[in-house]
């Protein structure tokens, strides 16, 4: 199954510290999934969150307005994944 991590934002520096954390936590987890960072308000819309940042695992919203801790984002890629 191909895995797709998404990071919505606006590219504030929050948005951006939050991309950064979900890349390292990605290469941490070995997994060889590229990141992709999305600023486009519409896909961010499309997608029915209100508050940015997000990350979204196939398409689905796993974290929404707020930065979790590396730690955190790696637990939540590790569920997301495997379910």
């Amino acid at each position: 199954m191909n895995t797709t991590i998404q990071v919505l934002g606006s590219g504030c520096p929050t948005c951006k510290k939050l991309y950064e954390l979900t890349k390292e936590a990605v290469a941490e987890l070995g997994l060889g999934v590229e990141v992709e960072y999305i600023t486009d308000v519409q896909k961010i819309v499309q997608m029915g969150v209100m508050q940015t940042p997000v990350v979204a695992i196939n398409g689905k919203p796993v974290v929404a307005g707020f930065v979790p801790d590396k730690e955190e984002i790696k637990k939540i890629i590790e569920k997301s994944v495997v379910e």
